[in-house]
């Protein structure tokens, strides 16, 4: 990855919100650097008489310069010294698990000074720098059960809420420069909604402001303490605040737990270059000098190979590639930033197997070509963006990234599955056994994203690996990973399970399995009723 191999720069990060609820809060605190001067006395050696001594200039000296950012962000902290065994718990996790936290600031390098820049200008303590750490381990990428995007884990609504543009080609949560923006004002507004409380804030800004207010409603109603230890929260957020002072425990002094922190060298990383339009990310790498995926690391919030049509059309560029960038981008023709094609509509062709076709949303085709509605015209022509190299290359874009998690091998039978109406995650989950969040996260979703009928996800099944103890003849093994082939069947007159296990070669605990939530314990099979198998093409037709 890019920031291994540039591990002694620092690259500033963004200030966003990430949150499992609906919104994050901030405090404001003063975070000054007091320089002391001395006054120049007058030389000893020189013949200056009492009056002239009096008016000398008095200069000051320079204060030390600052080469790590731990440094910086030490001298910023202002939470106070907590102690509490939620706390310590969190303490000595991270003291067993240094290589841990080395990962981490590798990959915080490119964004930490940007960060910490951005909370001084907002007067915002140091610790908040922090706060990325327990969010999201500093990962670009990264997506939880809950929603949550990014390094700061917006929500798609708190997102939208502060600004962030969420669409097809861009994600602003994911955008570092964006939502770090985002965040400080989120942040700055939990600490007003918290008069300054930095801990309840912190509780809002994990499970929701909502949450927390109503946790302390509960207990000044019960004339019980109302502070952050003694709500009744939920056991996320009860550990979310311990985990960030016990960062800054060890931030504040890490030799005292034996730990040696990477260090990251307190000088931007980044420049924010304004491209004006829309730009092949392909073509922009090759003019920095740079790789495809270093350019997405620094650029996450793009989904797609190019930026977005509509804009934002700024990048983020290693700092020491951004003249060279620049002076190349204003030599290279507008038009020549996107490679196009021209699309001869034929027959049976719409505007989403087109769009598909090109890797591209079928908005687009309308806006470049000015189409209203969706009809077209056979033999008309279109002019489409197209991407300048091979789609693999964009290993980083949304699409490929998806497409890595579900062919990384797994345990169980991997089944390809085309979402039919009515399908859940739950009902897939109970039919597969496998948990409900892992199968969202095998195919780059939360539990609560909608599927689409049509849309293909992976599951790794776990139904039908297990043998009868009171009939092994009854199962049968496995099927091949890459033989096996959902199907919908229709419960006939005169059908029962045996019949049905015999005529696809599978089990009636398979079955059974299969269809947990149609099956109920003694029901009986009705005509008309719909049942999910997952069969062997091979052994169906006798190979």
């Amino acid at each position: 990855m890019f920031y291994r191999l540039t591990f002694i720069l620092t690259l500033p990060l963004l200030v966003s919100c990430a949150v499992t609820g609906p919104q994050h809060r901030a405090e404001t605190m003063a975070n000054s650097y007091t320089v002391l001067g001395d006054a120049t006395m007058p030389a000893y050696g020189n013949h200056q008489s009492a009056v002239d001594s009096a008016e000398t200039t008095q200069t000051n000296t320079a204060p030390p310069k600052i080469e790590n950012i731990w440094d910086r962000i030490r001298g910023g902290f202002a939470f106070g010294d907590y102690e509490h065994p939620r706390i310590q718990r969190e303490l000595d996790w991270y003291a067993r698990h240094p290589e841990y936290l080395n990962r981490v600031a590798e990959r915080a390098m490119p964004y930490m000074h940007y960060i910490v820049e951005t909370l001084e200008e907002n007067n915002i303590p140091m610790e908040l720098a922090l706060l990325p750490i327990v969010e999201s381990a500093f990962k670009p990428f990264a997506y939880s059960h809950g929603r949550a995007s990014g390094i700061w884990q917006f929500i798609p609504s708190t997102g939208r809420r502060y600004g962030l543009v969420q669409n097809w080609w861009y994600d602003g949560r994911r955008d570092v420069y964006a939502s770090t923006q985002s965040a400080v004002r989120l942040l700055l507004n939990l600490k007003r909604d918290f008069q300054g409380d930095w801990l309840l804030a912190l509780a809002a800004y994990n499970s929701g402001s909502g949450t927390v207010k109503r946790s302390i409603r509960r207990s000044k109603n019960r004339g019980k303490a109302f502070d952050f230890w003694s709500l009744n929260l939920p056991a996320e957020t009860r550990a979310y605040a311990p985990k960030l002072l016990a960062l800054k425990k060890i931030i504040s002094n890490p030799e005292e737990y034996g730990l040696k922190l990477l260090p990251i060298p307190n000088k931007p990383y980044f420049a924010r270059i304004d491209v004006g339009s829309q730009i092949d990310l392909a073509v922009a790498a090759e003019m920095a000098e740079i790789d495809l995926d270093e350019l997405y690391e620094l650029n996450p919030g793009y989904n797609r190979w190019a930026t977005s049509p509509n804009g934002p059309n700024y990048l983020l560029l290693p700092l020491e590639k951004s003249d060279q960038f620049k002076e190349r981008l204003a030599n290279l023709p507008a038009q020549d930033r996107i490679r196009w094609v021209r699309h001869t509509i034929r027959s049976g062709e719409t505007l989403i197997s087109i769009a598909d076709k090109y890797n591209i949303s079928p908005k687009t085709i309308k806006r470049v070509n000015h189409i209203r509605g969706h009809s077209i015209r056979v033999g008309h022509a279109l002019t489409i963006p197209v991407a300048s190299k091979n789609l693999q290359s964009y290993k980083l874009s949304a699409v490929q990234r998806k497409k890595q998690l579900q062919n990384t091998p797994r345990r169980g039978v991997k089944v390809d599955h085309i979402v039919q109406p009515g399908d859940t995650f739950w009902d897939l989950a109970q039919t597969h056994r496998v948990g409900v969040r892992q199968l969202a996260r095998w195919n780059g979703m939360a539990p609560r994203d909608p599927l689409s009928p049509g849309q293909k996800i992976v599951i790794w099944s776990r139904a039908g690996a297990e043998t009868s103890r009171h009939d092994p003849d009854e199962v049968s093994a496995p099927p091949s990973r890459k033989l096996t082939q959902r199907i919908g069947y229709t419960v006939r007159p005169g059908d029962s399970l045996a019949r049905i296990s015999r005529k696809f070669k599978v089990s009636v605990q398979q079955l059974k399995q299969w269809n947990q939530s149609r099956l109920r314990k003694g029901s009986l099979l009705r005509p008309g009723q719909s049942l999910t198998l997952f069969v062997d093409v091979m052994r169906q037709s006798g190979i």
